[in-house]
């Protein structure tokens, strides 16, 4: 408690609970005995609830919890009823939300409201024709302004086709929570109880969920249970794409080949499923975004270590288990559906390969080493899912190309964060169009047409990694990235330079190169090697890395790892001796630990690249820069080149 955390409220909540006093956690905390005391009213307001635990609630104790702060849902969770059985009783109590302005400077009628059990409803409501659009909640890992993109250009579509937009959502760092951007905003958190109080009130026409990422998709069945409309996709097209079981078997009838899985509820099924499939595996829970608890796992050691550690597993969310494709090339398209017909703007490729999350992975529109045939493959699947699927709206499919064979990963019936990446390489508005189709028009109206892009776009994810010195920066199935950039050029390497540029990680254009990669790398980098001493760089390279290099004719100079003395790689880096990091892990069987090399890396401000294919990437990047850039040239003028 002594310690300022992100958890301290909760701890302080459960000490009062326990019986603390207010005096024990001023004395730890510091914090004012007026909030202290607050946080002890509400204690004792869930301690007055939990005596009704297994009986009827009276009417007077549940309104005054309500005008406390508690929510329905943790009513229901402290009686152990379900929640719409406290809504009903809410609702027969004559207690619903009520709305009130914000005030926004220099704006007289704002139309930015927040909610309240408190106070009298003073927001008006008229008959115009609306539909409400659900956004994305707090910005974390997995889920950020990408999808505020697309809820901001369907409110702007919305109103160009004469219908109210009411936005729901609750962070203000993002545009559409600007009082302008919808014609009513209400400033509410994602949850059933607040998006059904706004709905009652504003009885639009719908309401549509997949613009915000995974949030809103989460309270989509409920939604739909207590008699909301949702537009586009339906809830049970969502958890069709969520049922690996019923996924497969679409994919089977459709004749679209899967890397073999499995599901595990424990370690029993677990053990059975991967004797069957053979490691690798790529093992995660379900129902998550921004692959939270996914890991590759190599032997049946990693796969026990994983169950026993796995939280909240049960037989309706069990562990995803599949084949992993070593060395396999990764590709997502997103898909405009409207249930008959499908558009596909660009196929994207991804830099790293298979096993890095897509979320952190570069990637490069239009692809720069997929075979035209795979990519002909990945458009036909992709409208064959959709339509299957009877997608309406905004669809995206991952795949791997591995043995000359596309695979499909997995389909996310909904907006994903590459959206506004394509929109802007391919000038086509697909949040726009989405929202257009999900009011009923169909593509054959909108006249979308594939034409060839002359330029390349490089998606680049941004880390947070210089805030957290100490993690180590090496990237796997989860997802890291906290945002994401955008680099054009008319050629890959120059895209893939201004994107790491954009990243706030430029690139060198001269100087020294780090090479210390793991056994399984070594081969690869002999041509990373050659092509940056051809371009001038020096090399420095740890023992096993500097030998293979003086067998193939390639010029290094030796350097120490930590453990085999001084000068060492830290103290090169440290005394500025190197502008560009090359490290792939060692892994975990590695008897030394060589995250400090990535770890001193990023406290002294040097670039670094922790796989072999982004290696290739930045020395083609290098290469182009050094070569001259050009003139500058604006979105617009890219745009008009695509014919």
């Amino acid at each position: 408690l002594a310690e300022p955390s992100s958890k301290r409220q909760f701890i302080m909540y459960e000490a009062l609970r326990k019986g603390a006093t207010v005096e024990t956690l001023h004395a730890k905390t510091y914090i004012k005995k007026w909030f202290i005391e607050q946080i002890k009213e509400l204690v004792e307001r869930e301690e007055n609830i939990l005596a009704y635990k297994g009986k009827s609630l009276p009417n007077d104790l549940l309104i005054q919890a309500k005008k406390d702060g508690f929510a329905d849902r943790y009513i229901a969770q402290i009686l152990g009823k379900k929640e719409e059985e406290i809504r009903k009783q809410r609702i027969s109590a004559g207690l619903t939300e009520c709305w009130d302005a914000v005030p926004v400077s220099g704006v007289e009628n704002s139309a930015y409201y927040y909610s309240t059990y408190n106070a009298p409803d003073k927001v008006a409501v008229d008959n115009r024709r609306k539909i409400m659009v659900l956004g994305g909640g707090p910005n974390r890992i997995g889920q950020g302004i990408e999808f505020d993109y697309c809820c901001v250009h369907a409110a702007f579509a919305l109103r160009d086709e004469g219908f109210e937009s009411i936005m729901v959502n609750c962070n203000p760092e993002t545009v559409s929570t600007d009082y302008d951007t919808s014609d009513k905003l209400y400033f509410e958190p994602l949850t059933v109880e607040d998006v059904l109080s706004i709905y009652e009130k504003e009885k639009p026409e719908g309401v549509i969920c997949q613009f915000g990422g995974q949030t809103p998709l989460n309270i989509a069945a409920d939604l739909a249970k207590a008699g909301v409309k949702i537009i586009g996709t339906s809830p049970e097209t969502i958890d069709l794409a969520e049922d690996r079981d019923r996924f497969r078997e679409m994919m089977e009838k459709l004749g679209i080949p899967m890397p073999q899985a499995g599901m595990a509820s424990n370690m029993e099924q677990a053990l059975k499923v991967a004797a069957k499939i053979g490691y690798p595996l790529m093992v995660r829970p379900s129902y998550v975004l921004g692959g939270r608890g996914m890991e590759v796992v190599h032997d049946e050691e990693m796969l026990k270590r994983y169950v026993d550690a796995a939280v909240g597993v049960t037989p309706e969310r069990p562990i995803l288990i599949d084949k992993f494709l070593e060395n396999a090339i990764e590709a997502e398209a997103d898909a405009i559906s409207d249930g008959t017909d499908a558009f596909v703007p660009a196929v994207m490729e991804h830099i790293e390969l298979a096993g890095v999350h897509s979320g952190d992975s570069a990637c490069v529109i239009p692809p720069i080493s997929i075979p035209a045939r795979h990519i002909e493959t990945i458009n036909e699947y992709t409208k064959k899912i959709a339509v299957a699927f009877g997608v309406i709206g905004l669809m995206n499919i991952q795949y791997a190309i591995a043995n000359d064979t596309v695979y499909i990963l997995e389909a996310n019936p909904r907006a994903s964060r590459t959206v506004p990446l394509v929109s802007k390489v391919c000038n086509i508005s697909m949040a726009r169009v989405a929202a257009q189709i999900m009011l009923g028009k169909k593509l054959k109206d909108l006249k979308l047409e594939n034409k060839p892009i002359r330029h390349f776009g490089v998606k680049e994810a941004v880390f947070p990694f210089n805030m957290y010195q100490e993690v180590d920066p090496v990237l796997g199935p989860e997802m890291r990235s906290t945002g994401e950039v955008l680099g054009l050029a008319d050629s890959f390497g120059l895209a893939y330079f201004k994107a790491q540029e954009a990243t706030g990680q430029s690139l060198p254009g001269e100087g020294t190169v780090l090479i210390t990669v793991a056994d399984a790398d070594k081969g690869g980098m002999l041509e990373v090697a050659r092509a940056f001493e051809k371009i001038g760089f020096q090399i420095k390279a740890t023992e096993g890395t500097h030998k293979i290099l003086a067998e193939k004719k390639i010029s290094s100079e030796p350097i120490f790892k930590m453990h085999e003395g001084r000068p060492n790689i830290v103290d090169a880096i440290k005394n500025r001796e190197i502008q560009l990091v090359i490290n792939t892990p060692a892994g975990r069987l590695s008897k030394h630990d060589d995250s400090y090399i990535r770890k001193a890396a990023i406290k002294y401000k040097i670039p670094y690249i922790t796989t072999a294919a982004a290696a290739v990437a930045a020395v083609k990047g290098i290469a182009a820069f050094r070569e001259g850039h050009g003139r500058a040239k604006s979105l617009q003028g890219y745009h008009a080149e695509i014919k």
